[in-house]
């Protein structure tokens, strides 16, 4: 060691005694290596930049795919709710408390009476608010909320009351001038997240009569914050009533708050008067005004606009009346049917706006029918479908795999009466609709559409709500108003904004890490009197802060794979199924094309399946696609007794539909219903997924799982059966 130590050093020391004896690299080779570093590092970051796109990809398809199935459940409440006066023995009433907005026989008056009332304990630790608000009352719910402290119910409800006697006064569409102030700045959606608003506040400071901000909807769900989120916000638009101002987002919907969070979270968070909360928040999300102009220039609404969308007669519209933009507008058994067997050819711009490119089983079935019965040729074209190169994520309108057969036991609604699904591909075209139809169209246009790059207006089949607009229809409507610019949220951007329809559009969403830790950044607008956008990004970061940029890109990638696997085990037989239809031999192995089609088809996805296919799926020694290995890595937990894998895999599959039936059956949110209002939940269930499950079947599942046999059932262990297990996870677990 100390000979080959000192050599080192006398080599090393050469050199500099001789200089001349140094040989310098000729600059042709210096180039030349400069320039392999150069390929090899692009390389790399174009590998890099391939995964964080596909990792975006499927978090988005994964999301709008849950969106569609949101949509085409409420269209089935609604359906039942105006159609059936009793299901299978039980009437409406088990969704019409949720679905139907609620006729409070108390006034105004003895309603705040009520609340004020409502005694706080001495032991409540948390801020205590007087009407009207001041800054003092404003400042001590940011600390609080900071605090992980929670607002007592009564000090909600009187918030809540106050901010409907104010919403009340307000117009649909908000008209501000910047002549007033210096800069407005403009938020996108929160989702819940706190620490995005807190970090926005610290940025650019809190709301005033000296710094106005509009919040431009989706507010709650998915983040665990929601209730603080809309609590400050409530706060502050009390607070500075000409200063402060809320548009209504999709989300800010008392249907949608079921799937996504919120009604948890209240019921979570006040047990006692939750269910009050709930029923006043409904009240005061319909009457958040839809749009907001600055200087007769700039239009802001949540989520777009249509080739119907007026802004006159939006301004005339009954907010108030579209409790939920899923709630479609009542309709005669006796129009539909007539309406069914439409002999046009496209779809009319007042069907359903969840219609998707996943047709339900039982639409099919109608359809036929109305073809055989009546000689009526309705048309089954789907409806447009956008450029994946859009500003929206790609659609695909590809027909839905049949979905097993209704149990005969348990005859689907439909089957009873012959009404067409809103959400089915038979055109619905009124001759004359009526004027409730064309107010709820428009507000669903407003909160629910998107932009994409290439002309026109279609149905956005890809979200299952609103349509897609063209650039000419954005310059249509600018033109027709005087409008310059249009600023919407409602989709999730990498950087936190993005600019479309050749600069006229900008999209602004401000819940930093929306999918995941590091996935995307947010970002608000400031807009003054020039009515040149600044665009100011944030990051709210923990963890990530120390990450290089190929780590956070793994880590999020990591994420979205396990949600892609997870969707490819809810679909296990399905895939087998087409899987084996290309494995005529039976030997386990189909080329790669032959996997990608299969998977596409069955998902509807609209992924780049060949790229993602090394990491799903293993190759054989031939070079083909060992299809089994899809599904090695992740499991289900164990399982009940009665309980077949087939049905678990159902179960699985269905969980958040079943779960949303089972909160709307649970009118006390108690997490336990009896045995009957389990079976009704089934029937519910299959009635609307046309799963083959047996009463048989029910009893004994309901019977496994009533523990202690006092006839109710923990639905939340029940559905805590049916979480999937990654393979690769717990064996990470057990080397840690």
């Amino acid at each position: 060691m100390g000979c080959g130590t000192s050599i080192a050093v006398e080599n090393q020391t050469r050199p500099s005694e001789t200089d001349g004896s140094i040989k310098q690299p000729s600059p042709a080779l210096t180039i030349k290596a400069a320039i392999l570093i150069q390929r090899w590092y692009r390389r790399y970051v174009a590998r890099l930049e391939m995964r964080r796109r596909y990792t975006w990809n499927i978090f988005q398809s994964i999301e709008y795919a849950g969106e569609q199935d949101q949509l085409q459940l409420s269209s089935f409440f609604s359906f039942m709710l105006d159609n059936f006066t009793q299901i299978n023995g039980n009437g409406p009433d088990l969704i019409s408390h949720l679905l139907d907005s609620v006729v409070d026989p108390l006034t105004e008056e003895v309603r705040q009476l009520k609340y004020e009332q409502i005694v706080v304990p001495e032991s409540y630790s948390g801020p205590h608010l007087s009407f009207p608000l001041s800054v003092t009352d404003t400042n001590a719910l940011l600390c609080a909320f900071k605090e992980e402290q929670t607002l007592h119910g009564k000090y909600v409800l009187q918030l809540l009351y106050e901010t409907k006697k104010f919403l009340k006064q307000m117009p649909n569409v908000i008209y501000l001038s910047t002549s007033y102030a210096k800069e407005i700045t403009i938020c996108g959606d929160l989702h819940g997240s706190l620490d995005d608003l807190l970090l926005i506040f610290y940025k650019n400071g809190l709301p005033s009569a000296e710094n106005p901000y509009i919040f431009n909807g989706d507010f709650v769900d998915r983040g665990k914050k929601s209730t603080e989120i809309i609590i400050i916000l409530f706060a502050f638009l009390l607070l500075y009533p000409d200063h402060m101002h809320l548009n209504r987002g999709n989300h800010e919907d008392h249907i949608m708050n079921l799937r996504y969070g919120f009604t948890r979270e209240v019921m979570q968070k006040y047990k006692t008067h939750g269910r009050e909360i709930l029923q006043v928040f409904q009240d005061v999300f319909s009457l958040l005004p839809l749009a907001t102009v600055i200087d007769n220039k700039v239009l802001i609404v949540h989520g777009g606009i249509s080739d119907k969308t007026d802004l006159d007669f939006l301004s005339t519209v009954e907010r108030h009346k579209v409790k939920s933009a899923l709630r479609v507008p009542k309709r005669s058994i006796d129009d539909l049917s007539v309406r069914a067997c439409s002999r046009s050819s496209g779809r009319s711009r007042l069907d359903s706006p969840y219609t998707s490119g996943r047709t339900s089983r039982a639409s099919r079935r109608r359809k036929k029918h109305c073809t055989k019965q009546s000689s009526c040729s309705s048309s089954s074209s789907s409806s447009s479908s956008s450029s994946s190169s859009m500003c929206s994520p790609r659609v695909s309108s590809r027909n839905t795999p049949r979905r097993p057969p209704p149990s005969p036991s348990l005859p689907s609604p439909t089957d009873v009466l012959q009404v067409p699904f809103l959400d089915s591909f038979v055109s619905l075209e009124p001759p004359e609709p009526p004027r409730e139809e064309l107010e709820w169209q428009q507000v669903v246009d407003i909160l629910w559409s998107d932009p994409k790059n290439h002309n026109g207006c279609s149905l956005n089949s890809f979200r299952g709500g609103g349509c897609y607009f063209g650039p000419d229809v954005t310059q249509t409507l600018l033109q027709k108003h005087g409008l310059c610019l249009l600023i919407r949220s409602h989709e999730c951007k990498q950087e936190g904004y993005e600019l479309c329809h050749n600069g006229q559009v900008i999209t602004i969403f401000s819940a930093s890490n929306y999918y995941e830790e590091g996935s995307n950044r947010g970002a608000y607008i400031k807009l003054g009197p020039e009515l040149v956008p600044r665009f100011f990004q944030y990051q709210v970061s923990r963890s990530t802060r120390k990450l290089t940029l190929h780590q956070r890109v793994r880590v999020a990638e990591g994420s979205a794979l396990r949600a892609l696997k997870e969707k490819l085990y809810a679909h296990r037989s399905e895939l087998m199924a087409a899987f084996q239809q290309y494995d005529i031999d039976n030997t386990g192995r189909i080329s790669t094309s032959e996997w990608a089609e299969v998977v596409e088809s069955v998902l509807r996805l609209d992924l780049p399946w060949r790229t993602l296919r090394p990491r799903l799926a293993r190759l054989g020694a031939d070079g083909n696609v060992e299809y089994k290995s899809c599904f090695e890595d992740i499991s289900l937990g164990e399982l009940i007794p009665p309980v077949t894998p087939n049905l678990a895999e159902t179960l699985y599959r269905y969980r958040t539909d079943l779960e949303i039936i089972f909160n709307i059956i649970d009118k006390d949110h108690s997490g336990q219903i009896s045995i009957e209002e389990f079976r009704q939940t089934w029937k519910l269930f299959s009635s609307h997924l046309g799963v083959a499950v047996n009463d048989q079947a029910i009893d004994d599942m309901a019977r496994s799982i009533d523990f202690n046999k006092d006839g109710c059932i923990d639905f939340n262990e029940f559905l805590e059966a049916f979480r999937v297990v990654h393979k690769l996870d717990v064996k990470e677990q057990q080397q840690g």
